[in-house]
């Protein structure tokens, strides 16, 4: 039997919006065109010149980590891949695992954990908070697990877990190894993965490094490298064999066909971090994230989390009463081209703070966005103050708060 040429089908033109949407939810981000130009570019995956960028991009992935690390990996992959990676190298069938467990993400790592057969234990945070470290270290008293995931910045309901160092310094204290999914954090908060005693760090292109989704990486230290090496049974997924990435990208071996075009925007997302500082790139981020969080707040609506336990990098909001997270995100995408994002399961909707959605004229843009549209929804609120608190927080800082 021959399969007919399917009807119907348009270019894409005829699918996509006349004008493109500012994305400001969750991830994907809005990228830089340098980092656009990059990744419409395909060279040889095994030639001289993908091996040059990729040195540079090993490089430049060791101040971003803030890391001396010889073992740092990019990943053909969302940050998903990039936790699996992490997952099924360090953990073997029967090892006990430590999940601290505070939102959507976290959970996921705990299931990759339990899919390779480790023996996992779910700390279960409550709602809305940070990590408490009584708790942490009563538990790696009482199970002593050999390895602890976290999330240093869950999305999914915009908590930060502030106490990561002081956790990082328990796993040392029992012996643990520590694997942290960074994903919307790096590069928008200080992480020190080093000087933090971190064993793992997880991160995706798509959220604070303004780089395109599904290429990925991952940093091992040391300590977590001898695990790898010494690990008798091969990682069930070939894909993700690190010793085998490792070969890709410190011995010039072949591996798979590389995300070329992938790599190379994630070269120039780098370069652009660099370019700026970690520090400076740390308070704009804050700045630029407390501005909008501000201007929400003038505007009549509540902020999800409570400021101790805050993630800057994603701002939840509370939903006013009778408005429904469809029909807010259909207005503000449909009548002014704007995306956030809706829950998973909070009642709340979120804004993204991430790499290049803080930039002010994103931020002025998004407010009046949402403000109008909550006004078209019927919801009593005050975008003029709203507004002018936004404006009022970055004049306060208006160099770093700019769109250079």
């Amino acid at each position: 039997m021959i399969i007919d040429i399917p009807e119907n089908i348009i270019p894409l033109d005829s699918i996509l919006p006349d004008e493109p949407l500012l994305m400001m939810g969750a991830g994907p981000v809005p990228i830089p065109p340098r980092v656009a130009a990059a990744n419409s570019i395909v060279i040889n995956h095994l030639g001289e010149t993908l091996a040059q960028i990729m040195e540079q991009v090993k490089s430049m992935s060791r101040y971003v980590f803030q890391t001396q690390s010889m073992h740092i990996l990019g990943v053909a992959g969302p940050g998903s891949a990039a936790m699996e990676m992490a997952v099924i190298n360090l953990i073997t069938p029967g090892d006990k695992v430590l999940s601290i467990c505070n939102g959507f993400f976290s959970h996921r790592l705990a299931e990759m954990a339990e899919r390779v057969e480790g023996n996992v234990r779910r700390m279960q945070v409550p709602e809305g908070t940070g990590v408490s470290l009584e708790q942490v270290e009563e538990l790696l008293k009482q199970y002593q697990p050999s390895l602890i995931t976290i999330v240093q910045g869950e999305t999914s309901n915009t908590v930060c877990n502030q106490a990561l160092p002081e956790i990082g310094k328990l796993a040392k204290k029992y012996g643990c190894l520590l694997v942290v999914d960074a994903v919307c954090t790096l590069s928008t908060m200080p992480l020190d993965m080093d000087e933090w005693g971190i064993d793992a760090v997880i991160t995706g292109g798509q959220k604070g490094l303004s780089s395109i989704p599904g290429v990925s990486l991952v940093a091992f230290s040391e300590t977590a490298w001898e695990c790898i090496e010494a690990r008798e049974e091969k990682p069930h997924h070939w894909c993700l064999d690190a010793k085998l990435a490792d070969q890709f990208w410190y011995k010039n071996s072949y591996h798979y066909t590389a995300p070329v075009s992938g790599i190379l925007a994630m070269h120039e997302a780098l370069r652009l971090i660099c370019k700026e500082t970690l520090e400076s790139r740390f308070i704009r981020h804050k700045v630029c994230s407390e501005a909008l969080q501000g201007g929400v707040e003038a505007m009549g609506l509540s902020l999800f989390v409570e400021r101790e336990a805050r993630l800057n990098s994603v701002i939840g909001i509370y939903l006013p009463d009778g408005i429904a997270n469809t029909e807010l995100l259909k207005t503000m995408s449909q009548r002014h081209r704007v995306e956030i994002s809706g829950s998973f399961g909070p009642p709340i909707f979120r804004i993204g703070q991430m790499g290049e959605q803080c930039r002010s004229h994103h931020l002025f843009r998004t407010l009046h966005a949402l403000g109008a549209s909550l006004s078209t929804l019927g919801s009593d609120v005050d975008i003029p103050a709203g507004m002018a608190e936004l404006e009022r927080r970055l004049d306060q800082y208006e160099v770093v708060a700019s769109d250079e």
